[in-house]
């Protein structure tokens, strides 16, 4: 009881004494409107203005202010800003005069009730900012409990215009608003990326929604005790193992050292209490203190991390390790280090997390170093920000944009014609749809011998094997020019391929299940991919491997013979490939050695796969998944590209990218996708270039039991590709056998492959282009002169069409895919003419 009285004191005292502390920012901006209201209300010593000023002016087609005079807001923070409401009826805008342009907080307060017949519990609107989407079409959650929204948003004009549009025949409403500027400082573009690994550059222009913030081992702080009238709330209920962790309270000053953090990072409150680790209940003291939030995974999030030593009695005796999502983000962090030999000195770590494995959660850990003998075991965290990242539409809540959103007065005007315009539009559809109904119906009389639908799900034609398989037996069936090589098997013909599942047939387990190896009546190897109930994968990567693969078809791709969609059950068959995934050649088995030849053949056969993805087609087909374990090997060890599941189709011809959320596998995704969530080609041709990388040095690209320097591979070997000295870290298996010229031109390919941004680096074409080159330099030794020439030819920008018709691959089926797909046919012959002086 004791204990618990001190620390409480300590406390009241952290807290209390910040009074001569508020004031030491004033902000040049300072808009608070207690809106709907017609007097001014004190909020935690803040002035909160009427509705109406000449400090900010209001468009809005009807002035219509509400009030509540219940008590269900009373024990609620803020309490008295949420009895009165403004009402909109069609979009109307909030202009606030900008005095000094930056960043700004904008806060708005939401609480639902009922005003002279108006439920406001049903109003759906959205809310803007001349650049950004704040809202989209927001309803209050909880009608009962009121709602606070915070963002920071860049403001570069001289005017902020706030707008609130109503979402169809709704209204909007909104209790009170702050419009305050934030210090210039406090927000600076110093942001690292957790996974991969590397700066994250634009942060101060991005709009950020408070999410978390959170008072590791401390009380609640209130606006009133923030300088920046911030709300910080409690740890405790986002601790996974509370028994893990023990609260730490000093009353020892904080020292805010010039260049640092400032009482406007956080207040004194913040740093002067901790979360440490409770070791007095465990025997084992090598645990991480673990705190979950969560989030929506479709965005990423900036997280600020809140340090300061009030734990140790000396110095550099506390070395610890954090953690973001399971990523090393601080390996051995001694806080003396940073903050020039000085305990109980603040310090902040900014890290931008994405949340990849879909599982909705942002979690962030704390535990010992132990790798540094003789420290203490213990590790700290005094307090935590989470901000959710604009995405590329510009919004914080969606994929509209703020041109979506539609202008004020335009809203009533345009739905007579919309109707019309749709009545119109629908009844010719309706017409239509007839017309080939009856047509149909006509062909099908004429030709249902020998007529099959085209290959789809969902309300279209499935292909079921029914009498079509006798014993087991896949049979092919065609019909005119068309061969049609994907089918439904019955979940009885799979249970008896894969012996019942059995667990000795497993080959493999991924993120879409078990994959079995099975074998067809007619002795037919198949390898067959079944769908786990509980992957974070589902039905849609399940349609995008068929819809894909039925239509793609090439020598360099995994070929899909069927699928099964009985019981529930979501399973795939493909062509069984005897040698398994490229990345257990590499390491982690018994496997014989990989020659550096071998190599660059597998490497180039899935070069040519890609390629055919990006070229193949109208539109391009985009992996999103390249990495060595989706990079198969038949039994002559010819490559082929795997697990199309998480594959997008490619933007339309004026457009540069596709906005869509990150996917992919850690340490292969390409770091200007994960920032900008803007996918393209090149973003494969990243994940490419790492997958050569693993090829070259033979080890995982992310091995965290690694010195932090050589955790990312990609990072590691780029340091040593810069300095020349790529030699140093490949394969010491293969190192004596490869040529100098061919390891140059490889670091060469690679280094472009992974360039930051891009528009940099070259397409699959130039790649394969490269590598073909780099194999030729290892079979053939050529002259210095020779080089020479072979380097002027290689910068002309020529592009080898590897795919000529990808129409005809898909209409006269394997045999004359085959034919037309030319990427079997080495490119040796030319760069032997290149190559060899005897060939010129």
């Amino acid at each position: 009881m004791g204990t618990m009285s001190l620390r409480l004191l300590l406390w009241i005292t952290l807290i209390t004494s910040l009074g001569c502390a508020r004031g030491a920012f004033s902000p040049p901006d300072n808009y608070l409107i207690d809106c709907g209201s017609s007097s001014n209300v004190t909020v935690d010593s803040r002035a909160f203005a009427a509705d109406r000023s000449s400090s900010w002016s209001l468009t809005t087609p009807q002035d219509i202010l509400a009030s509540t005079s219940s008590n269900s807001v009373s024990s609620f923070p803020n309490s008295a800003l949420y009895q009165t409401a403004r009402v909109f009826t069609s979009a109307s805008s909030y202009s606030f005069p900008i005095r000094s342009p930056g960043r700004h907080w904008i806060r708005l307060y939401f609480f639902p009730f009922s005003y002279q017949g108006t439920d406001l519990t049903t109003a759906k609107f959205s809310v803007t900012t001349q650049n950004f989407v704040l809202l989209d079409n927001f309803q209050v959650p909880n009608s009962s409990a009121p709602m606070f929204k915070e963002y920071s948003v860049n403001i570069t004009s001289s005017n902020l215009i706030l707008t609130f549009a109503p979402s169809g025949d709704s209204i909007a409403f909104v209790n009170a608003i702050e419009v305050v500027s934030i210090p210039d400082a406090l927000i600076t573009d110093g942001a690292q990326m957790a996974n991969p690994a590397g700066a994250f550059p634009g942060v101060p222009t991005m709009a950020m929604e408070t999410v978390y913030r959170v008072n590791m081992g401390g009380p609640l702080i209130t606006p009133l005790n923030d300088t920046l009238s911030r709300r910080w709330v409690p740890d405790q209920s986002f601790l996974l193992e509370r028994n893990l962790a023990k609260s730490v309270v000093s009353s020892a000053p904080i020292t805010y050292q010039d260049g640092g953090p400032t009482p406007e990072t956080a207040p004194q409150s913040v740093y002067g209490t901790a979360v440490e680790m409770s070791t007095a209940s465990v025997s084992n003291v090598n645990f991480n203190v673990t705190w979950e939030f969560p989030v929506d995974a479709s965005y990423m999030y900036f997280v600020r991390f809140h340090f300061c030593d009030i734990v140790s009695k000396n110095l550099n005796q506390l070395y610890f390790n954090v953690y973001a999502n399971s990523w090393a983000v601080a390996r051995d962090l001694e806080l003396a280090k940073v903050t020039a030999q000085v305990l109980a000195s603040p310090y902040i770590m900014d890290f931008v997390v994405g949340i990849t494995d879909g599982s909705g959660k942002v979690r962030i850990s704390i535990g010992p170093s132990t790798d540094v003998p003789g420290a203490d075991t213990n590790a700290i965290l005094n307090g935590l920000e989470i901000m959710k990242l604009n995405n590329s539409a510009g919004s914080l809540a969606g994929q509209t944009s703020v041109s979506d959103v539609v202008s004020p007065g335009s809203k009533k005007s345009m739905g007579p014609i919309l109707g019309a315009v749709f009545g119109a539009l629908a009844a010719v559809i309706v017409a239509v749809a007839i017309f080939v109904v009856f047509r149909r119906q006509k062909l099908a009389k004429k030709h249902h011998s020998k007529t099959w639908g085209p290959f789809s799900m969902n309300g279209g034609i499935s292909h079921s094997l029914g009498s079509k398989f006798s014993n087991g037996t896949l049979t092919t069936i065609t019909s005119g020019q068309h061969t049609i090589l994907s089918f439904r098997f019955p979940f009885v013909v799979i249970q008896d391929a894969t012996n019942n599942f059995d667990e000795s047939w497993v080959i493999g387990v991924g993120g879409f299940g078990k994959v079995y190896k099975g074998m067809l009546k007619d002795d037919t190897n198949v390898a067959v991919k079944r769908g786990n109930p509980r992957s974070q994968q589902g039905l849609n990567e399940f349609r995008t491997e068929i819809e894909l693969l039925s239509r793609l078809r090439h020598r360099h791709l995994v070929s899909l013979i069927g699928y099964c969609d009985e019981q529930n059950e979501m399973i795939l068959v493909y062509e069984y490939m005897e040698n398994g995934t490229l990345k257990s050649h590499l390491y982690g088995s018994d496997h014989p050695i990989l020659s550096w030849k071998q190599r660059l053949e597998i490497c180039i056969g899935a070069a040519r796969g890609l390629h055919y993805l990006h070229t193949g087609q109208t539109k391009a087909i985009i992996h999103r998944d390249v990495k060595s374990a989706n990079i198969l090997l038949d039994e002559n060890f010819l490559a082929k590209v795997a697990d199309f599941g998480l594959s997008k189709t490619g933007p339309e011809l004026d457009q540069t990218h596709v906005s869509t959320a990150v996917k992919g596998s850690f340490g292969y995704l390409d770091p200007e996708y994960f920032r900008r969530q803007q996918l393209t080609e090149k973003s494969d041709v990243y994940s490419f270039g790492v997958v050569l990388l693993e090829v070259l040095c033979a080890r995982p690209v992310i091995d965290p039991t690694l010195p932090r320097e050589m955790v990312n591979l990609a990072e590691w070997a780029m340091k040593w590709q810069r300095k020349g000295q790529l030699e140093q870290i490949i394969d010491s298996r293969i190192a004596a056998t490869i040529r100098p010229d061919s390891l140059r031109k490889f670091g060469e390919t690679v280094e472009k492959c992974l360039a930051d941004y891009g528009v940099d680096r070259p397409s699959m074409g130039d790649v394969l282009w490269n590598l073909e080159y780099v194999l030729q330099l290892q079979e053939v030794p050529a002259r210095d002169t020779d080089l020479d020439s072979v380097n002027r030819i290689a910068e002309i920008p020529l592009r080898v069409q590897i795919v000529s018709n990808s129409e005809n691959a898909a209409e006269e089926g394997v045999e004359n895919a085959s034919r037309n797909d030319l990427s079997g046919v080495s490119m040796s012959r030319v760069f032997s003419q290149l190559v060899k002086a005897e060939g010129r």
